[in-house]
């Protein structure tokens, strides 16, 4: 028994006689202590122990301490990066698609970036020099310049050091999905459609005609819809009116919401168009089932960006088109 380590304010254990003759111990802080008695503080409350049944006390360490729970990461934060790209690539499927191991190559009659390029995540199951050539003969055959869509890191570093052209930086933002929607949910004035209508492809057509390519990159989800808000001016005679933005939202099997194809007409920009497509995509993905939304956006476009932060949306990574040198 060691006495002179029972001091008030220190953590000590303290084995003691019950009255039926057993013994318990009293581990926890002592704040109390006298002639007669000694009070510890338990987990489960003081237990008082008379001097008389002490049978062995001493002080203990400090009890360590807890570990905080920290709560699981949301699916749009823990996701890869390489996994990630894989989630959008089946939102934006190319008409082409060869493999060489892990890696895409996509082709689409030059229709878009994302369409158009070798997607190079993972392993192409041969050594750099040789997948860079079937990446050049791919594209070759189909009259499309070489280009490697690649998050930024080690190979893209190597294939600049290769004398590989960067172009287009650009952002892969993430969100989870609200239960009720985006901002507010709201969906008022937004039309949706389950095909795009040549008005609606002619307000997104500022990026390049569409033509039967896109329009088959642009269908090419398990399940699309396009969304537009347009300007009928009073006029009730049925005509669908001028179209003043419009956006696209895709789902996969993988429960992912894509935002893409989101367009404004310049006369009508800074309006809060584009927030409302995104709060009422938001919506749609929702009701679908969607828990995460991911959207891509050129790094140089910082009013996108803005727009689409106060949508909830944070940057996951930021990944690169690298075109062939000639």
């Amino acid at each position: 028994m060691r006495l002179e380590e029972l001091v008030v304010g220190r953590r000590v254990v303290v084995r003691h006689r019950l009255p039926d003759g057993s013994a318990s111990d009293a581990l926890g802080d002592l704040v109390a202590a006298d002639e007669q008695r000694l009070v510890v503080a338990t987990r489960r409350g003081e237990v008082v122990v008379a001097r008389s049944a002490v049978l062995a006390a001493k002080a203990v360490p400090p009890a360590p301490a807890r570990r905080e729970r920290r709560p699981a990461e949301p699916a749009h934060v823990a996701v890869g990066t390489d996994a990630l790209e894989l989630e959008a690539a089946e939102h934006w499927r190319p008409q082409e698609r060869e493999d060489l191991g892990a890696w895409r190559l996509r082709a689409a009659g030059g229709f878009t970036g994302r369409a158009n390029s070798a997607l190079a995540v993972g392993d192409p199951g041969c050594d750099l020099d040789t997948a860079l050539e079937r990446v050049r003969a791919f594209y070759a055959v189909r009259g499309l310049e070489a280009v490697v869509a690649a998050p930024t890191g080690p190979l893209g570093e190597e294939l600049e050091r290769r004398g590989w052209t960067v172009r287009t930086p650009t952002l892969v933002m993430t969100a989870a999905v609200p239960p009720g929607g985006g901002l507010d949910g709201s969906t008022a004035g937004v039309r949706f459609d389950p095909e795009p209508d040549e008005r609606w492809l002619a307000a997104y057509q500022g990026r390049g005609p569409v033509g039967p390519a896109g329009r088959a990159v642009l269908l090419s989800a398990d399940r699309q819809v396009f969304a537009s808000i347009r300007d009928h001016g009073g006029d009730d005679s049925g005509d669908d009116g001028e179209v003043l933005a419009v956006a696209r939202g895709s789902l996969s099997g993988g429960g992912w919401l894509g935002l893409s194809a989101v367009e404004t007409a310049p006369a009508h920009r800074r309006r809060g168009l584009a927030g409302r497509l995104t709060a009422a995509l938001l919506g749609w993905g929702a009701q679908q089932g969607a828990t995460a939304a991911f959207l891509q956006v050129a790094a140089s476009n910082s009013a996108a960006q803005a727009l689409y932060e106060r949508s909830g949306f944070a940057v996951h990574h930021e990944y690169r088109y690298l075109v062939a040198p000639l």
